[in-house]
């Protein structure tokens, strides 16, 4: 199985990307827990598209692009030529869930196999099937690399967060905030830890949210400001 190297991996404009959608999610959480898990699928989408664009064509990326225009298909009459549309959202996710989980099955272990675990974890997510969702999210996690590990453990402890279960959600962001990644970096983390923890720990929140006051990107410093506001006055 072909892998990308470290430098092809972090390509400034690509990595710039990714960390904006991935800011934007910190910051508009609300929206991404009412539409489940699929906001943050956009995310999986822009590495997927990546991988199939950055590098030469093969089977493994051409299931991917498939699975995904399916994923992507509009809801509704049918469009124009080469438009892919399904009356109901029903039946699209039933084509897209079997693109994916093939391309899992057919490709066990590629790149393009987690990417398609995380989607069908997230499409779980999304229609309140979590213990298949937390399945999925685990295998990626423990399985998919530093990248798409560092995504999975995202999810999972926004469902452990959403179970009640905040030492485990806590432990996960502790530890993707000691080992950060291309597409989870310390300082979103840092903000969803101190999310959890506000309720409970609010010293401790605003510890981790202080310095990122200042922070360069302005999506995380808006969100830190915006949680420091929420806290209890010292």
């Amino acid at each position: 199985m072909d892998r990308l190297t470290r430098k092809e991996l972090k390509t400034d404009r690509f990595a710039l990307e990714v960390g904006n959608i991935v800011d934007y999610l910190s910051v508009h959480r609300r929206e991404a827990i009412r539409y489940g898990a699929a906001a943050a699928v956009v995310l999986v989408a822009a590495i997927g598209m990546f991988f199939y664009w950055k590098h030469q064509q093969g089977a493994r990326r051409e299931a991917l692009q498939a699975a995904l225009n399916t994923y992507q298909a509009e809801i509704g009459p049918a469009g124009g030529a080469g438009v892919l549309s399904f009356p109901t959202r029903a039946e699209r996710d039933k084509a897209a869930g079997k693109a994916f989980g093939d391309l899992a099955g057919r490709y066990s272990g590629s790149e393009e196999a987690f990417i398609a675990r995380y989607y069908l974890g997230a499409m779980a997510a999304d229609q309140g099937r979590l213990a298949d969702a937390e399945k999925l999210f685990r295998e990626v996690a423990d399985s998919g690399g530093d990248n798409y590990g560092s995504l999975a453990k995202l999810a999972l402890a926004e469902i452990y967060a959403g179970q009640g279960k905040n030492s485990e959600a806590e432990k996960l962001l502790r530890s993707l905030m000691a080992r950060p990644s291309l597409f989870v970096s310390k300082e979103q983390a840092a903000i969803e830890l101190a999310r959890l923890l506000t309720p409970v720990k609010p010293d401790e929140a605003r510890k981790l949210l202080e310095p990122l006051r200042t922070e360069k990107r302005s999506t995380v410093s808006r969100a830190a400001l915006t949680l420091l506001g929420n806290l209890p006055p010292k």
